[in-house]
């Protein structure tokens, strides 16, 4: 019981004695199944499960969440089983062990599909019970503590899976003390080198900043007596050494102007006493303008609370203040593990209703999420909140991460009010989609039935919930159209054999379908829509037995083929090149890029010239003679240069119902200048109404559509 007898010693102080008598039985029956296995550090195995329990025992954590830490490896890695824990230990028990065992193998080793799809598996389980990812974060903790033992590129792999997913997890559940020491642990593996010279510097700098900071201590404590303020405890906050390797690569700072600011933590009684603190540090020195943060009426994601403060000291030195209360000190360094230590507080049940929603809304990312890469990128923009604080018209509080839009206001309500919104009201006034969120503001969503998401909303949001419900609806919308268009092609297709897609067999299309590999025909519509498949290919396919014969099914002549007409209502499947701006009234022609759909080209552009050498991916097209909406092309305009030309061009263009989506101006010489326009014109007889309309501005000397280069 050698490795037993400390963890022991712990579970005492806070523990009953049939609580500490299970958990000892927990450990033989850990010992027992790790027997014979080995560390890399060539000590037995059972030495790990115990050390992760230890850490959790120096939390205080229930002794169910102590057993499932001892346990937590004997379902993967034995041949004990769930129904044998549970028959032993209790349903609760089992479950938590087969929650944290289905994590064990997250590791960057894999590929990068497999690694996302266990972070899939890890949320589920957090979904049914926040304690497994405490026992998890404690088994990295300890395995970060002994990685000098793995193999540099392995140590590698798990310092950056450990800065990247786990410390941030650590910190968005508020177990502060996790976090800090994950972070550095993972610096220090990823960066030895960096790491060496930081903690160096730091080491130098502490005999200095010690006298300071005592002095400061003491003038404060002094001056809070007086104010007959009960100050729990005063003392000098350390910033810890990545959160300064952080600072200096995102602020391009110094080491220097970074210690140069000295911080200090006042605890007090009750959460009244914070207010007073406060009260007197500012009359004690000058604080700075708008570094004032109050996370007691307005607490971070993570349930955190404190007043935070920045005062002007002696000879200029800025001094960060931080405030709380005995009570929200405790939760500020257990976060959601204080629930099961301090069960009675009100804010331990608040840190752990705030986890409960945050992973609740990881799961409803994970469901709308079209892969498991795609729902861990939006879980890591998710993991790294700097909160605003908005108000919704009838007053109620929206928590967002700094950098949120309308649009993310709109989809933290709920998905259909973001799909439906099409305008929003910021502090009554109509702005922008793509307007940054400030703290205070109020934010009123307009929706319209039958609205949809736009897909440069992605360009701008900035929660993973908005980013994923955009993804989830464009994918669907993609798969519609693309089913719809990819029968287009297909029917064009079949017309090489007089026949079209609703004249076929049912076995006829079965058949292809199986053949394929596709589950239904939709699926192989879709790819046809997208490109992934050529439609003459599919349509030999499908003509290629029984009806191939059939003197009504013979092919048509090459002149004889009919040229897809298409609307401008296609949607995403249909893209326009980039490099010709095709618009309505031009020759044009498709090709049908895999993966991205048909891209359409004008006849006489450069790049469709070169494509049209892959045949059976090139498609005769045309445009429907009564077509609406507007399409991009560019003009390039020679103006002598002169006061008010721009606007001249802006108003004769304005004039014509045209529409200036992007303007550049390049200086040619000290008389001439040429501009740049992206236009947004109905077809070529709208384009060119405008050009002739230019051509009438005294200073314009030249218009011209601009044609790609042929090189």
């Amino acid at each position: 019981m050698g490795y037993f007898t400390n963890l022991k010693k712990d579970l005492t102080q806070y523990l009953d004695d049939d609580e500490v008598a299970l958990i000892e039985q927990a450990y033989i029956v850990a010992r027992k199944a790790h027997q014979g296995q080995k560390r890399r550090s060539g000590e037995p195995y059972i030495t790990h499960p115990v050390a992760a329990a230890r850490i959790l025992a120096s939390m205080r954590l229930d002794y169910q969440s102590i057993i499932a830490t001892l346990l937590h490896d004997v379902i993967e890695d034995t041949d004990v089983g769930k129904e044998e824990l549970a028959a032993q230990f209790g349903e609760e028990v089992a479950e938590l062990v087969d929650g944290v065992s289905k994590l064990t193998q997250i590791n960057f080793e894999s590929r990068a599909e497999a690694q996302a799809e266990n972070f899939r598996k890890m949320v589920l389980a957090m979904v049914r019970d926040i304690r497994v990812i405490i026992v998890k974060l404690a088994d990295r903790l300890h395995n970060m503590r002994t990685l000098e033992y793995m193999p540099s590129p392995k140590r590698k792999i798990k310092a950056r899976e450990t800065l990247e997913i786990y410390a941030p997890i650590a910190n968005r559940l508020g177990i502060h003390s996790f976090y800090v020491e994950l972070e550095d642990l993972g610096f220090a593996a990823l960066y030895p080198m960096r790491y060496r010279i930081l903690s160096e510097a730091v080491k130098r700098s502490q005999a200095h900043r010690k006298k300071i900071i005592d002095t400061l201590e003491n003038r404060l404590s002094k001056t809070l007596k007086e104010h007959n303020i009960d100050i729990v405890e005063v003392y000098g906050r350390q910033k810890h050494i990545y959160s300064i390797y952080r600072k200096m690569r995102q602020k391009h700072t110094s080491f220097s102007d970074i210690m140069d600011v000295y911080g200090l933590r006042i605890i007090t009684q009750n959460r009244d006493d914070c207010y007073r603190v406060l009260g007197v540090v500012h009359g004690f020195y000058k604080p700075y303008p708008e570094r004032f943060k109050d996370y007691i009426a307005l607490p971070k994601a993570n349930g955190y609370q404190a007043l935070h403060t920045t005062l002007f000291g002696e000879h200029g030195i800025p001094i960060e203040i931080q405030i709380r209360s005995k009570n929200m000190d405790r939760i500020a360094e257990k976060g959601v593990a204080a629930h099961w230590i301090y069960k009675t507080d009100v804010e331990a049940n608040e840190a752990q209703v705030r986890a409960r929603n945050w992973v609740r809304g990881l799961l409803e990312m994970q469901q709308s999420s079209g892969s498991s890469l795609e729902f861990i990128e939006s879980v890591k923009i998710d993991l790294f909140p700097e909160e605003v604080y908005v108000f919704t018209p009838k007053g109620e509080i929206m928590e967002l991460p700094r950098g949120a839009t309308p649009v993310d206001f709109a989809y933290a309500i709920h998905s259909d009010i973001g799909n439906s919104c099409v305008a929003a009201k910021i502090n009554r006034r109509l702005a922008p989609l793509s307007s940054l969120l400030e703290n205070g503001q109020t934010v009123e969503v307009v929706t319209a039935p039958g609205a949809q998401p736009n897909p440069n909303w992605l360009s701008f949001v900035a929660t993973g919930k908005a980013r994923s419900n955009i993804r989830h609806y464009l994918k669907g919308r993609r798969f519609e159209e693309s089913v719809s268009f990819g029968k287009r092609l297909l029917n064009q297709a079949l017309d090489h054999f007089q026949t079209s897609y609703a004249d076929l067999h049912s076995h006829q299309i079965d058949r292809v379908v199986k053949e394929y590999h596709y589950p239904n025909s939709d699926e192989l519509l879709a790819d046809i829509g997208i490109g992934n498949q050529v439609a003459l290919l599919v349509a030999k396919r499908l003509m290629s037995d029984d009806h191939l014969h059939d003197e009504t099914c013979l092919p048509i002549e090459e002149s004889d083929k009919k040229p897809i007409v298409i609307k401008g209502t296609e949607g995403i499947v249909v893209n326009y090149a980039k490099c010709c701006h095709p618009i309505p009234g031009d020759t044009i022609m498709g090709y049908l890029d895999t993966g991205h759909g048909l891209i359409v080209h004008t006849d006489n552009c450069p790049v469709g010239q070169k494509l049209r050498k892959h045949r059976d991916r090139v498609i005769d097209m045309s445009w429907e003679s009564n077509i609406s909406g507007e399409f991009t092309c560019d003009v390039d305009v020679h103006v002598i240069n002169q006061r008010g030309v721009l606007a001249l061009l802006a108003n004769a263009i304005a004039e014509t119902q045209g529409n200036i989506d992007n303007i550049r101006v390049e200086p040619r010489d000290g008389r001439y200048s040429l501009v740049y326009l992206a236009l947004n014109v109905h077809d070529r007889a709208h384009l060119a109404r405008i050009i002739r309309k230019v051509r009438r501005i005294p200073a314009v000397s030249r218009v011209v559509r601009r044609r790609p280069s042929s090189s």
